[in-house]
């Protein structure tokens, strides 16, 4: 057969040569991302602020433990109604207003929570400002919380979409981290609960303003991949129908659902279990840091596993499963005083083999529900997430029963200490039930890779090139 001139006659084209024509990826891509990472950590770092110093909260605020919890649980609670509108807001109005907006929110609710801590505010009056902070910060996370997927999909090329994803979401729990760590430190070096919060308030300002005056653009000049094409093909309404519909979408939104709620109260009330044993805060805040740190690593490593192999189901599978052994053990340990190394061990576990399927669940919600948008198929499971952690905070706290005497207690307040016991195997046992169910029931194609692979070869190669 005779060449037309252009291309050899012998030579096959590369398989890749119509992803190369056709797909363009570009540098600003790691502005967006970063940009978002840093959003991500700082809204987190807000969420949790309080918990790691529960004690100094309550004397200075002058409320009880269960009002501190409500500084936690006020994201949950304002999350459920606004979700909704959250997921439609990132697939019709795109990226930049989206997270411009996030970013407004969370420099603006950090502003307001430390004008509750002035000492010039009335003692009745601080907690109901600091609340009314968090509660504006809150606003912010749905935004934040269901952006990464559709950053993946509209930035990155199908090699770097997983990666993308475990940044900027993995980015969420290491703000937790800094949070374990900063707070206490504030609290230690300074005693002084209203600097705690005028540093808190710092990164959202400087954040704000990258945010406003350098994001641009919401998607690219030209997509990176066929899929990033069709990127919010469904509307709204039909796309919630398709996913109630969903049956393996559906699975995955009650498990990891679950897993969300567990990882939330436990990140949430881990120094108020291991008080009641004689572990005090600087322990607790350091099993905080080891418990993400390890997670950041394993996220890090199943995500670039999965950019290579594709492999969403198995390597969720593992995790999830290895995971609930380390909360089991984690239920036994944390009730034994004097067992600081094993409840540290477990808490990396816990970390390493919980936090490496997060990044890949949410790839999986996107690859079972396609061609449902990014933020929708991402977004319900969140919902589903807080609405879990939400009635599991309550449970929990239900199930903790005070203790006549605590001899190893170093809680702060000893009329308000707890067993947590029975809470703490009643998490174990949720986040059992939630791997046998996606282990044994959890089956899915994966509708967005063979849609691209579809788009792909048959997309023509442009002749002259």
């Amino acid at each position: 057969m005779e060449s037309d001139g252009l291309i050899p006659s012998q030579a096959e084209p590369s398989p890749d040569l119509p992803k190369l024509l056709h797909f363009k990826v570009y540098r600003r891509r790691w502005f967006v991302l970063a940009l978002l990472c840093l959003l991500n950590s700082s809204n987190a770092t807000l969420w949790l602020t309080f918990a790691p110093v529960a004690d100094e909260t309550m004397k200075t605020l002058g409320v009880s433990l269960y009002q501190v919890n409500w500084l936690s649980m006020v994201y949950m609670v304002v999350a459920i109604p606004v979700s909704c509108g959250t997921t439609w807001m990132i697939d019709k109005w795109g990226l930049r207003i989206t997270l411009v907006l996030g970013s407004w929110l969370n420099m603006i609710g950090s502003i307001v929570r430390m004008t509750g801590a002035l000492a010039t505010v009335p003692d009745w009056l601080r907690f109901p400002l600091v609340l009314v902070g968090q509660t504006v910060c809150s606003l912010a996370q749905p935004l934040v919380i269901f952006s990464p997927t559709k950053l993946a999909a509209l930035w990155f090329p199908e090699h770097q979409r997983a990666m993308a994803n475990m940044a900027a979401s993995m980015s969420n729990p290491l703000g937790v981290l800094l949070a374990n760590i900063v707070s206490p430190v504030i609290i230690s070096s300074t005693s002084s609960f209203v600097m705690l919060l005028f540093i808190y308030s710092i990164p959202p300002t400087i954040i704000c303003f990258l945010a406003t005056v350098g994001l641009r653009q919401s998607v690219p000049p030209t997509p990176p991949s066929a899929s990033a094409e069709n990127s919010s093909s469904e509307p709204f309404v039909q796309s919630i129908k398709l996913l109630l519909k969903n049956r393996s979408y559906l699975i995955l939104l009650l498990c990891f659902g679950l897993g969300v709620a567990v990882f939330t109260c436990f990140t949430s009330l881990l120094e108020q279990i291991l008080c009641v044993k004689g572990y005090n805060n600087a322990f607790a805040g350091q099993c905080g840091v080891l418990f993400i740190l390890l997670g950041l690593l394993g996220a890090g490593a199943t995500s670039w596993y999965v950019d290579q192999s594709k492999k969403f189901s198995e390597t969720t599978k593992i995790s999830i499963c290895l995971a609930s052994v380390a909360c089991s053990i984690f239920a036994v340990v944390s009730q034994m005083p004097d067992q600081k190394t094993s409840v540290a061990v477990t808490c990396c576990l816990f970390g390493l083999f919980g936090f490496a399927m997060y990044p890949v669940a949410m790839e999986l919600s996107v690859e079972c529900s396609y061609p449902v948008g990014e933020a929708t198929s991402a977004g319900i499971i969140f919902i589903a997430g807080q609405i879990l952690s939400m009635v599991c905070m309550f449970l929990l706290q239900l199930l903790a029963r005070p203790l006549s005497s605590a001899p190893l207690s170093v809680c702060a307040v000893s009329d308000e200490t707890l067993s947590w016991r029975v809470p703490v195997l009643v998490m174990a046992g949720l986040w059992c039930l939630a791997a046998c169910v996606f282990v044994i029931f959890f089956n899915t194609d994966y509708r967005r890779l063979q849609a691209e692979q579809a788009a792909t070869e048959h997309t023509p190669v442009l002749s002259g090139l």
